[in-house]
């Protein structure tokens, strides 16, 4: 925590898609609900790719552009970090931070392998520092009004869990094979947006149990080699060498709760037409609700009233009833849009809100032994697949 008054100093090490998403997140923590929090300095952007770097520093507002993770390590001034890199490069950096005595928070996954991610969660244990996963869904003001009416038992007993996370980023076979494109069976399609369906159903229903019925599939074998950077999901100029892609585009299993609760889920980087196709039904015998990305700002919620004519599905509209929208938005008004880039703001905002021991902080980020626990479920599915559908047990929740 820092001194009274003495602003919190922030950087943000890679300044791609979701780095920047961070670093917005950042600037605008002071901006949405209570008081409390102190004034923040937007210290650097760390990236390789300096010209990139440079260019999101300006935008952002942030005083400096730094050509390495090492040099934001180094630097005494900075109090914490966002980690928005490559999955293998998380490990090694979260160590430097937190041995330099840095707050971190780090994007999903939490590490490119199993192994890098339990000494990840090792590393948590030992740290007197503020360790934390980005599970931006969490934030979302219709998912979590979805997990109250659940904790409320205003559903119902529940009887399934239908969720999906479909994509389209990866339909051109011209796009170049890029990071995400390595690391073996489960560093695909799930590990990707599989993760967030994956948290999005423990974070509404409870822990799972056991996983079964796994398939992986991969629709475009090899892709071409980049000729330079590739930036997020861009397109980047390729030659006309290809290299293998060694991961899955998509992925379907289904699971069991701990309450007996089935669960169905598919996931695909492949899907035409979805940019961003996280949706789920949860069901019970007295209630349903359904989300969709798609349509962020509301979500569908059903009981049995009172009068049978008048039941049947209703538009639930995004607003202060709900959570994260009062004080989190400019416009405290039903029907004027939640977005994802809301998301990584309230994300910034309750892990600073740790760092700093606020009176009244958002609901604590989950932990690196939480993101490592969505790890063990992913290698649950991979096994599940790799023994024809075989059920697998999943560790029990910490």
């Amino acid at each position: 925590m820092p001194p009274s008054g003495k602003p919190l100093s922030v950087a943000v090490i890679g300044a791609g898609m979701a780095g920047r998403s961070h670093a917005a997140g950042y600037r605008n923590v002071n901006t949405v609900f209570g008081a409390g929090l102190p004034p923040v300095r937007l210290a650097a952007i760390a990236d390789a790719n300096v010209a990139l770097g440079e260019d999101a520093a300006r935008r952002y507002g942030y005083e400096k552009a730094l050509p390495s993770w090492e040099a934001v390590a180094e630097d005494p001034t900075i109090d914490a970090v966002s980690i928005v890199v490559a999955n293998d490069l998380h490990r090694p950096i979260a160590q430097a931070l937190v041995a330099a005595g840095k707050h971190v928070l780090c994007e999903k996954p939490l590490a490119g392998s199993l192994e890098d991610a339990r000494a990840m969660a090792q590393l948590e244990r030992g740290a007197d520092v503020v360790t934390a996963v980005g599970y931006t869904f969490r934030r979302s003001p219709g998912i979590a009004a979805i997990r109250d009416h659940v904790l409320r038992g205003e559903l119902g007993d529940l009887t399934l869990f239908s969720g999906h996370y479909w994509c389209d980023y990866a339909t051109d076979p011209r796009g170049p094979l890029s990071w995400r494109f390595k690391g073996g069976p489960g560093s695909g399609a799930l590990g990707d947006v599989g993760w967030h369906i994956i948290d999005a159903a423990e974070y509404v229903a409870g822990p799972l149990v056991s996983v079964s019925g796994a398939t992986l599939t991969t629709q475009i074998p090899k892709r071409p080699l980049p000729l330079g950077a590739v930036v997020g999901h861009n397109a980047a100029p390729v030659s006309d060498e290809l290299g293998e892609v060694e991961n899955e585009d998509t992925a379907s299993f289904t699971a069991r709760f701990a309450s007996g609760l089935i669960g169905t889920f598919s996931v695909t980087r492949t899907g035409f037409g979805l940019p961003n196709g996280l949706a789920f039904d949860v069901l019970g015998v007295g209630g349903r609700a359904a989300f969709d990305q798609h349509r962020p700002a509301e979500y569908l919620f059903d009981d049995a009233q009172p009068d049978a004519r008048t039941r049947g599905a209703r538009t639930i509209i995004v607003g202060p009833n709900l959570p994260y929208f009062a004080g989190g938005v400019p416009m405290e008004a039903p029907g004027v849009g939640a977005a994802n880039a809301d998301h990584f703001t309230y994300q910034a905002r309750a892990f600073l809100d740790q760092v700093a021991g606020v009176a009244e902080p958002l609901p604590a980020c989950a932990t690196f032994a939480d993101a490592l626990r969505t790890m063990e479920i992913i290698r649950a599915v991979v096994e599940s697949s790799r023994g024809g559908g075989v059920a697998v047990e999943v560790p029990p929740a910490a």
